[in-house]
């Protein structure tokens, strides 16, 4: 199957908000090809699909530290108005891995199908890089809690070293001859 959307592109669309990997409904309705508007109309109609633990509603919070953060791209105007605490017309949602499979189900077109693989891929991708990151970050604090205590040792050895290097002349003994 030919990709549609490389998976570094959906990787980078995945968030971390609330300790869950998820996607923004503007960026799937976008990957889709539909409008957010359309996207979450269809969730709205299969809301029993869609659990607390697949989907969620962010807060006012929430969506201006994402904004913050450049991660949904708006006009400057918008990021003043969410600064100075006025409303937002709608807050975004925003989907786990578990409700973005689900949007195939509802979301009922071949395209919608073939980028769903695609973004499960990501995820998948994602969760391999991260087990990888925690794996390496194992093994270095492991290799600085052997090297801790080697410290002292090495600063006694170059002691040593140099103590060696500064003997006192007196204490040399000369070999050879000694011309009077």
């Amino acid at each position: 199957m030919k990709e549609l959307i490389p998976i570094e592109v959906i990787a980078s669309k995945i968030f971390e908000i609330r300790g869950k990997k998820v996607m923004l409904d503007k960026d799937l309705a976008k990957l889709y090809g539909v409008e957010t508007k359309r996207l979450n109309e269809q969730v709205r109609r299969n809301v029993n699909r869609f659990p607390a633990d697949f989907m969620f509603q962010l807060t006012k919070e929430e969506t201006v530290n994402l904004i913050s953060q450049f991660a949904i791209s708006s006009s400057r105007s918008q990021i003043a108005t969410l600064k100075q605490g006025q409303n937002i017309k709608y807050l975004p949602y925003v989907f786990t891995q578990e409700g973005v499979a689900m949007l195939s189900s509802v979301l009922h077109s071949k395209t919608a199908v073939r980028v769903n693989i695609q973004i499960m891929r990501a995820f998948v991708k994602l969760r391999h890089f991260l087990s990888l990151h925690k794996g390496f970050e194992m093994k270095l604090k492991e290799l600085e809690g052997r090297l801790e205590g080697h410290d002292a040792d090495i600063s006694d050895i170059f002691e040593a070293i140099r103590q060696l290097m500064h003997l006192p002349d007196e204490n040399r003994k000369i070999t050879g001859f000694k011309v009077k």
